[in-house]
């Protein structure tokens, strides 16, 4: 493997690589659904942050989040009333602020906050308002964590909107439809051009071939979920550990794309694999979506093992398992290296077998 030659084909393949129907459509196609999506169900441009406050005091708190843009702050009367409007969806969030609030964090004194949520609001709404609170709540002492939020779920907490219902299936169309088609078409036009056996017999070697083309990939992947997730607003609290994420399932993409390459000869072929085998690469996407499905079935797919710390932490809800998942994911990510690698091998015999062959006819 030699450095300096993968980027030189990678700048190849930035220049001369695939293009028109197959590069609109794995970048078009995630962002079309995911605008079509959002506008649909009204949760890209509008639907602010609806939020309920009882202020036992007179905290500054209060008018810190009044004057916070991104918010509707709306004043009760008791915390019953605040817990009322957050049971009935007439705010996503609700807190209640005992009568020395501010005194208690000045002193730089934890303060533990009962807040309602609403089972059915969006995850968006909750990051922001926790964000917000949090960031808020900081000004008013030196303290890194002043409060301690102790939630309380409210209404039917088991109805999950459909934006968010359908938010994996646009995020791994974004990582897994670029990743994977762009090396696997890329390889497969080389083979037809008969251009990959020229290659390898320059002092490029087949795996740099193979190396820049994932690389070429992984990028597009990564900078389209990147993509996604923003338009969702769901970058979540842990920035580096979804963009770790993201990195894990765009290599995985592109090495199946590679895969996909190397075994298959034309493009009908790689359209039928990827129709027939969407379900492997989409099943937990789907089982997503019908939350009344067993969710044990998650655990057959590979895919899962990136869309569901993806999920986790958008919504601020990881944990160990998400870091055991994330570790079977490079588990995954290692076996299809392994498995590449065989193929590549495979293939440099073939290669050298039929240049021998052309040589000889030719001689």
């Amino acid at each position: 493997m030699n450095i300096k030659r993968i980027f030189t084909l990678l700048g190849k393949e930035l220049l001369h690589g695939p293009r028109g129907f197959i590069l609109t459509m794995t970048i078009a196609a995630p962002l079309l659904i995911t605008l079509v999506v959002n506008l649909a169900l009204g949760d890209l441009f509008g639907n602010t942050a609806q939020m309920a406050i009882f202020d036992e005091g007179q905290s500054q708190l209060v008018f810190l989040l009044e004057e916070a843009s991104q918010l509707h702050i709306a004043e009760y009367d008791s915390s019953d009333a605040v817990k009322d409007a957050v049971s009935r969806g007439a705010a996503d969030f609700g807190i209640v602020l005992p009568a020395d609030f501010d005194s208690t964090i000045t002193s730089d004194e934890k303060v533990a906050v009962t807040t309602y949520i609403w089972g059915e609001s969006l995850a968006k709404n909750r990051t922001i308002i926790t964000a917000t609170l949090l960031d808020l709540t900081h000004q008013l002492s030196s303290q890194p964590e002043p409060i301690i939020l102790e939630s309380i779920t409210l209404g039917d907490e088991e109805t999950i909107p459909w934006s968010r219902r359908l938010m994996p299936m646009t995020v791994m169309m974004a990582i897994f439809f670029g990743g994977l088609m762009l090396p696997a078409t890329s390889l497969i036009e080389e083979k037809q051009k008969r251009t990959l056996q020229a290659l390898a017999v320059t002092p490029a070697s087949l795996p740099d071939i193979f190396i820049a083309k994932g690389i070429m990939g992984a990028i597009l992947s990564l900078v389209m979920g990147t993509i996604i997730l923003l338009i969702n607003l769901a970058w979540g609290n842990s920035p580096f550990f979804l963009l770790l994420t993201l990195t894990l399932g765009a290599v995985m993409a592109a090495e199946i794309g590679l895969i996909l390459g190397t075994l298959i000869n034309d493009m009908n072929t790689l359209f039928a694999v990827w129709k027939f085998g969407g379900l492997l690469l989409f099943g937990p996407a789907i089982i997503y979506m019908f939350p009344e499905l067993p969710q044990w079935l998650n655990y057959i797919f590979p895919t899962y093992y990136v869309t569901g710390p993806i999920m986790d932490i958008s919504l601020g809800t990881m944990d160990t398992q998400t870091l055991m998942q994330l570790a079977i994911a490079l588990g995954v990510i290692l076996i299809l290296a392994l498995l590449q690698s065989r193929l590549i091998n495979r293939l440099s015999g073939e290669v050298v077998q039929q240049a021998t062959k052309e040589s000889e006819a030719t001689g």
